[in-house]
């Protein structure tokens, strides 16, 4: 049976690097490469999977239909998280409860930074989201 600690093991296999995949207007998939980490619901405390993004198309993806598939893979193993993404970015909480998010999901994705100031100053200037994915299935060898 997969679960998330399964995820959570290739996740450090690969760099946290997963395929998400977000449903456009027209009924097509968009995909791309991101980094995702598992970490605990900052509100429910359930395990979950998240990733921080500020890309204009998913985003607004996400925003419209928020259901999301997530795959990652290690060699011939992998596994497919699908489930709805609930998003916390700059329009959604408040400056200090996004950069802490931010931060928490960078480490979860297993990021390491030497400057954090820093970080968070990009993080604010981009418009970075944080996109938490709650499962509803999940799949794979």
């Amino acid at each position: 049976m997969t679960d998330l600690e399964t995820v959570r093991t290739l996740l450090g296999r690969e760099q946290g690097l997963v395929v998400i995949s977000t449903l456009r207007a027209d009924g097509t998939i968009q995909a791309s490469l991101v980094n995702a980490g598992v970490l605990d619901h900052p509100g429910t405390g359930e395990p979950t999977l998240a990733l921080v993004t500020y890309g204009p198309v998913k985003l607004a993806n996400l925003r419209a239909r928020p259901q999301v598939t997530l795959t990652v893979r290690s060699g011939w193993s992998w596994a497919t998280v699908e489930g709805t993404a609930e998003l916390v970015g700059p329009d959604d909480t408040d400056p200090e409860r996004l950069r802490l998010l931010l931060r928490e999901v960078f480490v979860a994705a297993g990021g390491t930074h030497d400057d954090w100031d820093e970080y968070d100053r990009v993080m604010l200037e981009q418009g970075r989201t944080a996109v938490l994915v709650r499962p509803a299935r999940i799949y794979g060898t």
